[in-house]
């Protein structure tokens, strides 16, 4: 018997005998981000990012005209097989980095870059060499931070990783828990813009030492051979909606800062979802008797509703202080990010129009207006 068939036999046996008992120590031990733990691992990050000197945070400083910045999440890299969730959307991307490079942008990488999980570094490597090449135009800029997530947690634990950054890099470059930009929009008001991946709270990633080595090299390459899917928050509703409200309340509860996240694959803009946003709109063409609005509105709801099926019972009275950048996975080759540019913050899709990679603005607001509500927010607090 061929060894693949034998090891297809012998996974399929594991597979059965496993996934029940597996599964359900997944669900005990991570099943949802824990609230206190996410406010407390986010404070402390925070703090260490505001110090310049930290290696294991970013910081920079910006004006309102100045600021230049793209940031991307969760292209979940692998090895160009069936498991691969970037490979339809590599051409998307691959437009992208090109625009944002040419126009000399910064690039924030939030993490889950690579799909370590699935795919060994040996295989990404070699099936990502044109991700790579384009990322390292940005890095010969010195334009570029790059975070880990919990599925690259790798580039925080292994000993060889600064070995393998040089190798797919050209350069040794170091990976961030998180970053500040301190933008200075008035001499009375600054904003500071905190990124950090997101998975921050979660017991099965973000604990300590030992949890994440579990999760690097042993919990993570169980998951892929016995092909269980038991990673949460990127494919199940409920844990979206929880860790999203937790990086909300954790940001409204700061004075003058905005957090952005990835890690949900769910696209956030002023703290609301596009399902969301769709409501406040309907709401406003019903007081302005806008019966066209209202009939579109009202067409896109239910196929947003069949997308995310959530609303936030204060919406309405959200404050503007959390973003999330999406994800460069969608399985139509979509990709989604947050852009910081010429005094405007926007959530910009990169979409195959006829199969070919087109930049859409899906929200926009000025810096300025964010700034003030954030401050406004926290005054009437």
């Amino acid at each position: 018997m061929p060894a693949t068939r034998i090891l297809d036999f012998i996974r399929k046996g594991l597979k059965y005998l496993l996934k029940r008992p597996v599964t359900r120590i997944a669900n005990r031990i991570s099943s949802a981000p824990d609230k206190a733990a996410v406010m407390e691992a986010l404070t402390d990050l925070y703090r260490q990012a505001t110090q310049t000197q930290n290696k294991r945070t970013q910081h920079l400083s910006f004006s309102e005209k100045d600021i230049k910045v793209i940031i991307f999440s969760d292209q979940h890299r692998g090895a160009r097989n069936g498991s691969d969730d970037f490979r339809v959307c590599e051409k998307s991307y691959l437009t992208a980095l090109d625009y944002y490079n040419r126009e000399q942008f910064y690039y924030v990488n939030l993490g889950d870059c690579e799909e370590l999980w699935e795919s060994t570094i040996f295989s990404i490597v070699k099936h990502n060499q044109a991700v790579f090449a384009a990322e390292k135009k940005f890095i010969e800029r010195d334009a570029y931070c790059k975070l880990f997530g919990n599925h690259d947690l790798f580039w925080d634990n292994d000993p060889l990783a600064a070995s393998w950054l040089k190798k797919i890099y050209g350069a040794a470059i170091r990976i961030f828990a998180g970053i500040v930009m301190r933008v200075t929009i008035s001499p009375d008001l600054q904003l500071d813009i905190f990124c950090t991946h997101g998975h921050q709270g979660d017991k099965q990633s973000d604990g300590n030492a030992f949890s994440k080595w579990f999760v690097s090299y042993v919990w993570g390459p169980l998951q892929s051979f016995l092909e269980i899917n038991t990673n949460s928050s990127s494919a199940n509703d409920q844990l979206k909606t929880l860790h999203n409200m937790f990086m909300y309340d954790w940001s409204a509860a700061r004075e003058d800062v905005i957090l952005i996240t990835g890690h949900t694959h769910q696209p956030v803009f002023n703290s609301l979802t596009h399902l969301e946003r769709l409501y406040l709109a309907l709401e406003k063409a019903k007081k302005a008797g806008d019966t066209e609005a209202m009939q579109k509105i009202e067409a896109e709801i239910p196929r947003r509703r069949r997308e995310y099926d959530f609303i936030n019972h204060s919406f309405q009275q959200m404050k503007p202080s959390y973003f999330n950048s999406g994800c460069c996975c969608f399985n139509d080759g979509t990709i989604t990010g947050i852009e910081i540019d010429s005094g405007f913050i926007r959530l910009i899709k990169w979409s195959l129009i006829n199969g070919e990679p087109r930049r859409i603005v899906a929200e926009e607001e000025r810096l300025t207006d964010i700034a003030s509500g954030v401050r406004k927010a926290q005054e009437e607090a």
